[in-house]
């Protein structure tokens, strides 16, 4: 019996400081994230896409791709603006740990088992702006897959910032119908191989 109640203290204890550094966390994203229409833009850009992508009609297909550069112009702007405001954040505030599983104060006590989220976003702030800019080189079907991914990525780096990887993989497929792998393989190559290498994917 003794063994049962110092187990569920220590249980309890944890999950209560874990609930508590999340909160932190996710006040301290949500203060920024405020200031901009980023998760707008986001919403608006996936569901342009899925209607340019159904539509049959070649010319009102064309009108939505075209619609959507603004959009998308936007989303750059505004995302690049946030990156840069975050990176002001202190290195302690701004670590996410590589844990599967949220424990508190791991980027304290286990700082080589973390990243540094600022570097994080500005790889996603790059991937978002060169797939917006994809010229000739690609189709829009291909732009709007990869600018999908790049989005689902760094949403993906947001709920893992402010929860934990598991979370936000559980999130990325409950939501977007896409495990974390897929929408990996799927962005820019030379997102993945920045974000792999801050990331350790």
């Amino acid at each position: 019996m003794d063994i049962f109640i110092s187990v569920f203290i220590i249980g309890w204890s944890l999950h209560s400081f874990t609930q508590r550094d999340q909160k932190v966390r996710i006040a301290l994203l949500g203060s920024f994230l405020a200031r901009y229409q980023i998760e707008k833009l986001m919403e608006n850009l996936i569901q342009g896409y899925l209607r340019a992508l159904g539509e049959s009609d070649k010319e009102r297909q064309d009108a939505i791709w075209s619609m959507l550069k603004t959009a998308e112009t936007e989303l750059v702007l505004q995302f690049n603006a946030f990156a840069l405001a975050f990176s002001k954040v202190t290195e302690p505030q701004a670590r996410i740990s590589k844990l599967p599983f949220a424990l508190p104060h791991t980027t304290k006590w286990l700082p080589g088992y973390t990243f540094d989220a600022r570097k994080v976003l500005n790889v996603h702030a790059h991937g978002i702006a060169q797939a917006a800019s994809a010229g000739d080189a690609t189709t829009p079907k291909e732009k709007a897959f990869t600018m999908m991914a790049e989005l689902f990525l760094m949403q993906h780096t947001c709920h893992w910032f402010c929860r934990s990887k598991m979370v936000a993989s559980a999130r990325l497929l409950a939501r977007h119908k896409s495990p974390h792998a897929q929408v990996l393989r799927s962005v820019a190559a030379q997102t993945r191989k920045a974000y792999g290498a801050l990331v350790g994917v």
